[in-house]
């Protein structure tokens, strides 16, 4: 698959692409801290099986919120409604992709439950609070000037 190169008068990349992509680096920073910092703590209250559980929640609940804004960046030069029905398709895909690995999960006992929770609930509020904060801080314009 190759790019085709953007019209001389169009940017590259447009202020909003850049402002989800920097959305998107924060929010995987900040999913990576919350590994570090969930696993060491998880592992201190209940071991091994803490650890297990913090990790795969934190892979799991980044991976349902991060999936979204890169969709966004993926359809971005397409029409809205294509964009609409993209993220409503993936959304419906993660929901049940996420509903079948927790029901999957649930049979086993190598990681700590209350972990596996914990760290997701912690995954969402991290990266969607990342994300949100790289988009407020993003600098782009209202309007973009015309060159007659």
């Amino acid at each position: 698959m190759t790019d085709t190169p953007a019209p001389a008068d169009q940017p590259a990349e447009s202020p909003h692409t850049a402002a989800l992509r920097k959305a998107v680096r924060i929010g995987a920073l900040a999913l990576v801290a919350l590994a570090v910092i969930s696993g060491a703590v998880w592992a201190l209250v209940d071991g091994l099986p803490g650890l297990w559980g913090a990790l795969m929640g934190a892979g799991v609940g980044g991976a349902f919120v991060l999936t979204t804004a890169v969709t966004v960046i993926a359809t971005a030069r397409s029409a809205p409604q294509t964009t609409a029905a993209v993220l409503l398709g993936t959304w419906l895909l993660k929901l049940l992709v996420a509903m079948g690995v927790v029901a999957g999960l649930a049979q086993f006992d190598f990681y700590s439950h209350t972990a596996f929770g914990v760290t997701i609930i912690a995954a969402l509020v991290v990266v969607l609070a990342g994300e949100t904060w790289a988009v407020l801080k993003a600098r782009t314009p209202y309007v973009e000037p015309t060159v007659p």
